[in-house]
């Protein structure tokens, strides 16, 4: 076992079997016990009786300081929400909803719901905060037809919750941060009284496959739809990270997470995982956006995380800040174990800064890890413990998930089965049928690869979405993943992200979201306050670009390994519009819909002077 992982990881192991037609199944040689958790509030209880006076949950109160949640707290909390639930005539049809994004309360009562057999569903804030029509909302609403609905702080939420009124008759809760308008119950009457007896009598009605919760899919592909999360998906899943990640049961987890509930990374992954292993989680009010990130920043300069989740676009946001900052630096690798990242790959040159940033804080490499799933699947289908020789990695498959690689054109398709597979979409019996192949495989869309066919436990790569590749009029396929990788790499530290076109084209052209404040840098002479449109169109910003492109090309490998062309966008990517998921990576397709107008600039006939080539710089 690699040093880097001793006493953390236990080492893969990996069964394939081979088809005559060229599928292969992938499982892992780690036996998933058939003896796990009967359901999530297991967990509370275990911890409220081991030991209640533990710190569970905190966030920072209306004058920056932290409140704090202990384990028994939390389960005297719990049991009294509960009760009141219990009168409210909820099910599956008429569950629990929350609008807003992650708090102590959101989470009292997303378990309390669960304590007694209802279902509850985190919505994306966006969809009341940032949405002009409430169309999205509109249509969750009306899937869900919700018994309680929660929001806070409220006042923030009345237009979202007007926009709704007519698509349910449940009760509207006030969180305790904001005002209680008319019309809406105050959080603390939801605690005004206890019957632990009737509580602990529906605890022990809970089964393996009683729903926990709806999921939305994030909208990366299609219409989102509500998965059913039940409670065997979300307690096999912990399983399976306890047989891979044997160090949580010596060293329960801190946590700095922003990754919102309403997504199941930060949901099932991370907030079950601290709950299972008796943990601690600070809620980040931050978020990877440039008037957000100051949050993250305070928080990690306070609090040390033992390990830290977040997605690429956060860690290139975060990376010249640990650079700079010589205290932010030293607490935020002060007691981290590893550096996990999802969501999307992790270009090479982020990976290499966060290994010597670590170095300069500690003297070692951090170790960078990852994982791979959905929301239909709770969410791990992929895990990588071990060290990856190469970023991107996603691992291998997870104890009692079996993958299903299948030959498609030229790449492999993956599919999932196992108990953290979902049975269904909420009340979309055709789409849930869709979703399976023949042998109840579902067929998530994306595509993998080996990193080493002779050697199966050094894991799997991501190979892009099987739907995101498309073809040159040359009739060459272009691999949308593995070119967006190498192209923000090539060029650092300009590109954020970038969103390929070439669709029925003769040749490959980059849409790129820069990283501003980096492309600043760049250009010193300009004041700091210049315009984000001079700043794009400064030459040493421009050079860069251009030298990103010529460096693709000379690495050869033909015309659907480079780009010819390239548009830096003064707009970032709009969540309101579906361009940026709540995990913070790209849609692909909806960036090239939304702008279409681009994409015919960077092939007219003459060249808008914006665009950026081969050959001039625009």
């Amino acid at each position: 076992m690699n040093d880097k992982t001793d006493n953390m990881f236990v080492e893969p192991v990996v069964l394939i079997e081979a088809r005559s037609d060229g599928t292969r199944i992938l499982r892992s040689g780690i036996p998933l016990p058939d003896d796990y958790d009967r359901c999530v509030g297991e967990w509370l209880e275990r911890w409220a009786q081991a030991a209640p006076d533990r710190l569970f949950l905190a966030q920072r109160g209306r004058d920056g300081e932290w409140l704090k949640l202990s384990y028994g707290e939390a389960r005297r909390r719990v049991v009294a929400i509960a009760t009141w639930l219990l009168g409210q005539n909820l099910s599956p049809e008429r569950p629990v909803v929350i609008l807003s994004d992650n708090s102590i309360e959101h989470a009292l009562l997303m378990l309390a719901a669960m304590h007694i057999g209802v279902p509850s569903c985190a919505i994306s804030s966006g969809n009341s905060l940032m949405s002009r029509d409430f169309g999205k909302l509109r249509a969750n609403i009306d899937l869900l037809r919700p018994g309680v609905i929660f929001a806070e702080p409220m006042e923030q939420f009345l237009p979202a919750i007007e926009a709704v009124r007519d698509l349910h008759n449940g009760v509207v809760i006030a969180g305790s941060s904001g005002t209680t308008p008319d019309g809406t119950l105050p959080f603390s009457a939801l605690e005004e009284s206890t019957n632990e007896a009737a509580v602990m009598s529906a605890f022990n009605r809970i089964t393996l496959d009683t729903i926990g919760k709806f999921l939305f899919t994030s909208g990366s592909v299609g219409t989102p739809k509500a998965v059913i999360n039940t409670q065997r998906m979300m307690v096999s899943n912990q399983m399976a990270k306890s047989l891979m990640w044997p160090f949580l049961a010596v060293d329960p987890p801190v946590l700095v997470d922003w990754l919102p509930w309403s997504h199941t990374f930060g949901s099932n992954h991370n907030l079950n995982m601290v709950l299972r292993w008796g943990g601690t989680l600070y809620i980040d009010e931050g978020k990877p956006a440039p008037s957000l990130l100051g949050k993250t920043v305070n928080n990690l300069k306070e609090i040390s995380p033992t390990v830290y989740f977040n997605v690429p676009r956060a860690y290139d946001m975060l990376v010249p800040l640990l650079r700079a900052d010589e205290d932010l630096r030293n607490s935020f690798f002060r007691n981290l174990k590893f550096i996990f990242y999802a969501g999307a790959a992790l270009p090479r040159h982020l990976w290499i800064a966060l290994e010597e940033l670590s170095e300069m804080a500690t003297g070692k490499k951090i170790l960078l890890v990852s994982a791979w799933g959905s929301t239909e699947t709770a969410p791990m289908a992929s895990d990588c413990h071990f060290y990856a020789s190469v970023p991107g990695v996603i691992g291998v498959p997870v104890p009692g998930t079996a993958l299903k690689l299948v030959p498609s054109a030229d790449k492999m398709e993956v599919r999932v089965k196992g108990p953290n597979v979902f049975p269904g979409y909420w009340r979309q019996p055709e789409v849930t049928a869709q979703a399976f192949d023949e042998e109840g495989y579902y067929m998530i869309g994306d595509a993998v690869e080996f990193v080493d066919p002779s050697h199966p436990t050094k894991g799997l790569l991501f190979d892009g979405r099987v739907g995101e590749d498309f073809k040159l009029l040359t009739g060459t396929w272009v691999r949308v993943g593995s070119l967006r990788v190498s192209a923000i790499d090539t060029m650092k530290p300009v590109a954020q992200d970038i969103v390929l076109t070439g669709h029925d084209r003769d040749e490959i052209g980059f849409l790129i979201f820069p990283n501003i404040p980096e492309c600043r840098t760049l250009c010193p002479e300009l004041p700091v306050d210049a315009p984000v449109q001079q700043v794009l169109s400064n030459p040493a910003v421009v050079k860069r670009v251009q030298t990103g492109l010529r460096t693709l090309k000379q690495l050869g490998g033909g015309s659907s390994t480079y780009a010819t062309r390239a548009l830096l966008m003064a707009e970032p990517p709009s969540v309101e519009d579906g361009e940026i998921t709540d995990k913070g990576y790209i849609n692909q397709r909806m960036v090239l819909s939304r702008r279409a107008d681009l994409v015919e600039a960077l092939y007219a006939g003459e060249l808008n002077r914006n665009v950026i080539t081969l050959c001039t710089a625009g």
